[in-house]
């Protein structure tokens, strides 16, 4: 409704006022304020509060100081970078490989030389995270903390120190939040875009007198979507706030956060035809709008036979999307005893999740040809089984007997799967630490030592069931009708568009038990040349149950549907787990002068199997372990800097085990194991070209060979065909540049900037049969501010360039689509515009 207003330009988010420096009172001991104008460090400010970063060090520093990679995200920053949603800001950074085609969360966070998918990412807020684990039952970090106003700054660590500093990580995503401070100041702003946006933010901040601060804020938001649902993408928000209180040696800090957020989950669709790859679908399903999410959806109809052997009906609603409600509280207290860095941070965290999506399966196939897929087993042989000879197949339009063509279209149906996940989970965490600096007789020692625990679980019930639809935009469900040889319909292959109900079946419980101790020392031998390492140990104790399942015929002889189900036998069965694992960091930095810098490092991760393996029947249980080797140079001048880190990662062992999709039962829950090595060895480039005070380039490249080795499988999957291959979904050569121009205008402050991003060719197979061909976009922005007043345009994929991410992981993962090129996959999104009005305060 907004494009013929916004029918050029670009535009999002934006900014914070420049913030000014703290007053503490006058008692506030130098290490506590140090750390607390860190947390309150003005946007944009150069090598001064904006260049202090606090996460995986045992005290805030320099990042030049640092002696491994991390990126500091201001919220001017963001602002320039206007990103789409958390993936697209933290894939600015070098060594994050991001795909951000899902929406508004559960996007693709890949780490360089880490071939998973996000969960060796860490989300924190203010240094502890809000769920133990990096992946619940089907939510990950970005789903429970995402990027607002009240967002100060991220702090981003890449490999270094991040296994002694987190649990399950290669990397550190660690959300500042904006703190009260002496002065009251805020902003609200209003966010609208041409994909049916509309988003209003604020944040306020200041004292409450007697030492104490405040901060307090959030959004809301109501989204169309990028894609044409039929319904709303996304709606809800997210609120946050903070009281912080200065004693005379420190601060104790209270925070809350709730979530209560819808987001439609946007699947992979079939973008080409599979018996001709040359012939694009995009004429039925629209490349940039299309989606297999439809209003058909919005009133399924699940069935199953429960413990008892009684067949339950439970209804659910696909524009209901990911619906998450999360409360989280927490506390920080930091102080100073002579010496002696005390800090004690501890939080509380409760969540329910209802998740319904539709999941892209099998390509599409000819309409002609599908009743005898998979034969001997096929449709028509079991439909003549159960109905006595079948003539002919026909379709209908689902629940009618409204005959559809599938020849006067595409000649072409599809399968889909519906999921509908109900999980709740908790997770409290404590973090306690002390530090203290020893000067001797040869340097200073610099030493932390902690202990970290937690108590957290989960539980979960999955349906999931298959359907049968049209290939279009928002799709018809189909009913496939058996015919005799006298034209009349004697039964159904599928019962209202359903092809299998209760095709995986699934209910569990867990809790977990954990506590870790870890220490670091700094020990620097002269000014400028410092050795650190530092160790963790994990001991994690789980306990849970799985719900058995069998097969199930429902009853209903008129058709297919419920032949086969997977019902609850009534029995579960108890595990438990016992797995520790030992994380260690050693590096070496030496700093020429506070221009230029040079470091190396190594560390060792291992990730324990996650608690869900207690809920599950038969998973492949396995602690990864990663050895991570990184050389870097640094170089910085004014505003401009360059770093440059070579790495080298040798995983062992890679679980690359994946659930395959059987297009004839539905099934999804067949666990195929597939265990291996992967090697990746790179170089990223992180940098910033800053020479006048109205111009800067930033720009960020990483360049690997990221490659598989020897693996083995006990399911007949031929493991000779994956050894060297690339690593699936991972390019070779990935990255970004974006130019600022930023000048006065007849007294307003003008920013004019554009983004450039590379994408490489990657494949969606461990054979590498099928690839995904590089792409690159292109987006730009201006915003103008005018005294406290802020109005900015900003646009994405402004020349509406073709990329394709993720393929179609249900099916394709082992040996690809059947074409060179994919055919079925996660488009980027089209040209999109928003604009954002603001006022500081």
């Amino acid at each position: 409704m907004l494009k013929s207003i916004l029918a050029t330009g670009a535009a999002l988010m934006a900014l914070s006022t420049a913030i000014a420096t703290p007053a503490f009172a006058q008692a506030t001991s130098p290490a506590a304020t140090a750390a607390t104008d860190a947390t309150a460090s003005p946007a944009g400010s150069e090598d001064t509060k904006s260049d202090i970063i606090v996460t995986g060090s045992t005290r805030a520093q320099r990042r030049f100081d640092a002696s491994y990679a991390i990126n500091v995200v201001s919220q001017a920053d963001i602002e320039k970078i206007a990103p789409v949603n958390f993936a697209d800001l933290i894939g600015q950074l070098p060594g994050f490989q991001t795909e951000i085609t899902g929406g508004e969360v559960q996007n693709i966070y890949r780490i360089r030389g880490l071939p998973n998918d996000g969960g060796f990412v860490s989300f924190q807020q203010d240094g502890l995270p809000l769920f133990h684990e990096n992946d619940g039952v089907f939510f990950r970090g970005d789903a429970i903390l995402k990027p607002d106003l009240m967002t100060e700054r991220v702090e981003v660590v890449r490999g270094g120190p991040a296994p002694v500093y987190a649990s399950y990580s290669g990397a550190i995503v660690n959300a500042i939040e904006v703190t009260g401070r002496d002065d009251v100041r805020g902003k609200a702003q209003v966010t609208i875009g041409d994909t049916g946006l509309y988003r209003a933010d604020i944040v306020q901040s200041g004292p409450l007198g007697g030492k104490t601060y405040y901060a307090v804020g959030g959004f809301v938001r109501y989204h169309d979507g990028y894609r044409d649902n039929g319904f709303p993408n996304d709606k809800g928000g997210q609120f946050r706030a903070n009281i912080k209180h200065n004693l005379d040696n420190g601060s104790l800090r209270l925070s809350v956060n709730y979530v209560n957020d819808h987001n439609v989950f946007y699947l992979p669709i079939p973008t080409a035809d599979p018996r001709n790859p040359a012939v694009s679908l995009d004429r039925y399903i629209d490349y940039f709008s299309g989606t297999m999410n439809s209003p058909a959806l919005r009133n399924v109809d699940l069935r199953y036979r429960d413990g008892a052997g009684v067949v339950q009906n439970q209804a659910s609603d696909l524009a209901d999307g990911r619906h998450m409600r999360m409360i989280n509280i927490g506390t920080q207290y930091d102080g100073e005893f002579d010496g002696w860095l005390v800090s004690a941070k501890a939080g509380f965290t409760m969540g329910k999740l209802d998740f319904n999506a539709f999941y892209s399966t099998t390509n599409p196939v000819d309409a002609n040809a599908f009743p005898t897929l998979g034969a001997p087993n096929d449709y028509r042989t079991r439909a003549n089984a159960a109905f006595g000879p079948v003539a002919s197949f026909g379709y209908v339009l689902a629940g009618t007997n409204t005959v559809y063509d599938p020849y006067a279209a595409s000649g072409l149906v599809v399968q889909g799967q519906y999921r509908d996940i109900h999980s709740k989970f908790y997770s409290n965490q404590v973090n306690l630490s002390v530090a203290k600096k020893f000067e001797t007789g040869f340097g200073s020692h610099d030493l932390k030592l902690g202990v970290y625990g937690s108590l957290y679980g989960e539980d979960s019930q999955t349906i999931y069931q298959n359907y049968l639809i049209e290939v279009a935009g928002k799709p018809r469900t189909l009913d496939l009708i058996a015919y005799n040889a006298a034209g009349t319909r004697i039964g159904s292959v599928t019962d209202n568009g359903v092809l299998n109900y209760a095709a995986t079946l699934s209910r569990g419980n867990s809790d977990a038990k954990m506590i870790a101790l870890f220490a670091n020392d700094t020990w620097e031998v002269l000014p400028g040349l410092r050795f650190d390492a530092g160790i963790r140990h994990e001991r994690y104790s789980y306990k849970g149950y799985a719900a058995l399942t069998g097969q199930a015929n429902l009853g209903n002889a008129a058709t297919l549907a419920d032949d086969t189900t997977q019902a609850f036998t009534g029995d579960i069965i108890n595990q438990t787990g016992k797995p520790h694992v030992t994380n260690w960091t050693a590096g070496a930095n030496y700093d020429f002068n506070r221009h230029i810098g040079i470091y190396g490092r190594a560390s060792h991760l291992e990730t324990p199997p996650s608690v869900q393996t207690v809920m599950s029947i038969k998973p492949t249980i396995l602690t990864t372990i990663a050895d991570q080797y990184e050389a870097g140079l640094k170089l910085a001048a004014g505003r401009s800097y360059l770093y440059v880190t070579g790495f080298y990662t040798n995983f062992d062992p890679l679980n690359a085990s994946f659930l395959a999709f059987d297009p004839i039962t539905g099934r999804n829950d067949v666990n195929i194991p597939f265990i291996g090595e992967a090697q990746v060895k790179g170089i990223e480039f992180d940098g910033s070209l800053a020479l006048t005070a109205w111009f800067s380039l930033n720009g960020a490249l990483t360049i690997s060979d990221p490659k598989y080795k020897n693996f083995q499988s006990s399911t007949g999957a031929d493991p000779v065909q994956a050894e060297g291959k690339q690593i699936v979904r991972q390019p070779k050569i990935y990255g970004n540049i974006r130019p600022s121009f930023d000048f006065d205008l007849a007294g307003n402050a003008v920013s004019i900037y554009g983004r450039y991003t590379y994408m490489g060719k990657r494949f969606v197979d461990l054979y590498n049969n099928t690839a995904l061909p590089a792409y690159g976009t292109t987006g730009a922005g201006v915003t103008v501010r005018h005294g406290t007043w802020q109005v900015q345009v900003v646009g994405d994929n402004l020349f509406n360039a073709h990329g394709l991410t993720e393929g179609n992981t249900r099916t394709d993962q082992l040996s690809g689509q059947g074409s060179s090129e994919a055919i079925y996959g996660r488009p980027i999104f089209g040209r999109n515009v928003r604009l954002v009005v603001g006022k500081s305060w």
